[in-house]
C-alpha cells in the first residue's frame, strides 16, 4: 500500500516537473517572439525613415544632373532598393536552393507590379509618361517572357542564358544613358540655390540605402521565423514574407515617393528594379550556377508576365493610374496570395 501511494507521488512529481518545463519553454519562446514582433515593427521603422532620405537624395541627383525623375527611378534608385533581392538570391544559389532564388524574384516582382504600383495610384492618382508605356513597361515585359521561356525549355537557367540575361541589362542602361543625356539638353534651367550639393546628395543617398537593406534584413529574418513558429512552409516563405520583405525598400521608396509628387520616380523605381531582378539577379546567379526551376509553378509566370501587361493596359487608357485601378492592382495581389497560403 505504501508503496503503491510512494509511486503515485512520484508520477505527480514527474508531471509537475513535466509541466514546469514545458510553461518555462513556451515563456522563453514566447519572450523570443514578442523580440522578434518588436524587431519587425523596428525594422518598418527603418526602411521608411531610409526611404525618404534615399528619395531626397535621388530627387536632388535628378535636379543636380538635370534629368528626369523617371529616369533616376529606372537606374539609381531601382539598382538601390534592389539590393535585398540581390543578396538573398545570391546566398541561396550559394545554398543550392536556386527555387527559393527565382521564388523571391518572381514575388519580388509581382508585388513591385501589383502592390507598389497599385498602393501608389491609391494613395494619390498617378500620371504615367508616355516613355514608359512606350519603353519601360515593354522592356520589363519582354524580359519577364524571355525568363520565362528560358526556365520552361527544360525546367532550368542555363549559364549562358544568364549571361544573355546580363547583356539585355546592360544593353538596357546603356538605353537609359542615353536618354538621360537627351533630358539634360532639354531641361529647363535650374537655379542654383535649389539644388543640393553632390557631398549632401551622396550622404542622403549612402544613409538610405544601409537603411533601406539593414531595415529590410532584420525585417526578413524576424517575419520568417514568426512564420516558421506558425508552421507555414519555406516555399510559401519564400514566396510571400521573403519576397514582400526584400521588396520593403522599393514600396517604402515608391509610395514616399508618390505622396511628395514625384510620380516618375515612384514608377521608375517598381518598373527598374524588376528588370534589376530578372536581368542581372537571376542573370548573373545562373551564370555563375545553372539554376533550377522545378518548383515555380505555371500560375506563378502567368502573374510574373501578366501583371506587368496588366499595368501596361491600365496605364494606356488616359496615361494615368486612378485610385480604382490602384485599388484593382491590390486586389489582383490579395488574390494571388491567398491561392500561395492555399497551395
Amino acid at each position: 500500500m505504501e508503496e503503491n501511494v510512494a509511486g503515485r507521488e512520484k508520477i505527480l512529481l514527474l508531471s509537475d516537473e513535466k509541466m514546469w518545463r514545458i510553461m518555462r519553454t513556451f515563456a522563453a519562446r514566447f519572450k523570443e517572439m514578442v523580440l522578434e514582433i518588436i524587431l519587425i515593427i523596428l525594422g518598418i521603422a527603418v526602411v521608411l525613415w531610409g526611404a525618404d532620405r534615399f528619395t531626397d537624395g535621388a530627387c536632388g541627383l535628378a535636379r543636380r544632373l538635370k534629368v528626369s525623375e523617371l529616369i533616376i527611378g529606372l537606374t539609381v534608385v531601382s539598382l538601390g532598393t534592389s539590393l535585398p533581392e540581390f543578396m538573398v538570391s545570391f546566398l541561396s544559389i550559394l545554398r543550392h536552393s536556386s527555387n527559393m532564388s527565382v521564388g523571391n524574384v518572381i514575388g519580388s516582382n509581382v508585388f513591385n507590379i501589383l502592390v507598389i504600383i497599385g498602393a501608389s495610384a491609391l494613395l494619390k492618382p498617378i500620371k504615367v509618361e508616355k516613355s514608359l508605356l512606350l519603353r519601360d513597361i515593354p522592356v520589363c515585359l519582354f524580359v519577364s517572357f524571355l525568363l520565362f521561356v528560358f526556365a520552361f525549355s527544360g525546367g532550368i537557367i542555363n549559364q549562358w542564358e544568364g549571361l544573355l540575361l546580363v547583356l539585355y541589362f546592360c544593353a538596357y542602361l546603356y538605353m537609359a544613358y542615353r536618354v538621360a543625356m537627351g533630358d539634360r539638353r532639354a531641361a529647363h534651367a535650374v537655379s542654383h540655390a535649389e539644388q543640393m550639393s553632390y557631398p549632401k546628395i551622396v550622404l542622403l543617398v549612402l544613409i538610405g540605402i544601409a537603411a533601406l537593406v539593414g531595415g529590410g534584413r532584420v525585417l526578413v529574418d524576424n517575419a520568417a521565423s514568426v512564420a516558421r513558429e506558425w508552421g507555414v512552409s519555406e516555399s510559401v516563405i519564400g514566396m510571400t514574407i521573403l519576397a514582400a520583405g526584400t521588396s520593403l525598400p522599393e514600396l517604402a521608396t515608391s509610395v514616399v515617393a508618390a505622396s511628395k509628387g514625384s510620380h516618375g520616380l515612384a514608377l521608375g523605381n517598381a518598373i527598374g528594379s524588376n528588370v534589376f531582378n530578372i536581368a542581372f539577379v537571376l542573370g548573373f546567379c545562373s551564370s555563375v550556377v545553372p539554376m533550377a526551376v522545378t518548383e515555380i509553378t505555371r500560375l506563378d509566370w502567368l502573374m510574373l508576365v501578366g501583371s506587368c501587361a496588366l499595368v501596361w493596359f491600365v496605364a494606356w487608357t488616359r496615361q494615368r493610374l486612378s485610385r480604382g485601378e490602384g485599388i484593382l492592382l491590390v486586389f489582383c495581389y490579395v488574390a494571388y496570395l491567398v491561392s500561395l497560403l492555399l497551395r
